[in-house]
């Protein structure tokens, strides 16, 4: 005779089994946020037209910044669409059902925490690099800051 397989009912709760439907959400949020960050870094610091200002060294909190005539609107809306896009998606992981069903199963504070970091690197959650995209280097950054 065989032993019927355990239901899922049987299984214990593992709080880092992910559910699809988040790992694909969490995957979608981080595509975003690179996105996001990636068109940012190749913007002017401005948003707005600015005259720009001279690097004082006795203030060391600000540095001098270029004159700039902005952002183009195709940038600017490209940059809101990715903001809401983000916004969205940052919504659907925080608010899915799998942090409901761990509070119920007792996973609490500094657990859910850490099952929620885990979920970042999760399998199906992280972006693939892509090859054919450049980087971005520190210049990058330093400019979008």
């Amino acid at each position: 005779m065989s032993t019927p397989a355990p239901s899922a009912e049987d299984k214990p709760f593992d709080p880092k089994d992910f559910p699809k439907d988040l790992l694909a959400a969490q995957l979608r949020l981080a595509e975003l946020y690179a996105a996001l960050h990636t068109h940012q870094a190749r913007l002017p610091w401005s948003r707005e037209a600015d005259d720009g200002w001279p690097d004082e060294a006795e203030r060391w909190h600000r540095r001098g910044r270029p004159e700039t005539t902005g952002w183009e609107a195709a940038d600017a809306g490209t940059y809101d669409r990715l903001w809401e896009d983000l916004r969205k998606a940052a919504a659907a992981v925080q608010g899915h059902d799998h942090w409901s069903r761990c509070k119920q199963h007792g996973v609490g504070s500094a657990d859910l925490v850490a099952t929620r970091q885990a979920l970042k690197n999760a399998e199906g959650a992280v972006p693939a690099p892509k090859e054919d995209v450049p980087g971005l280097d520190q210049e990058d950054v330093e400019r979008a800051a």
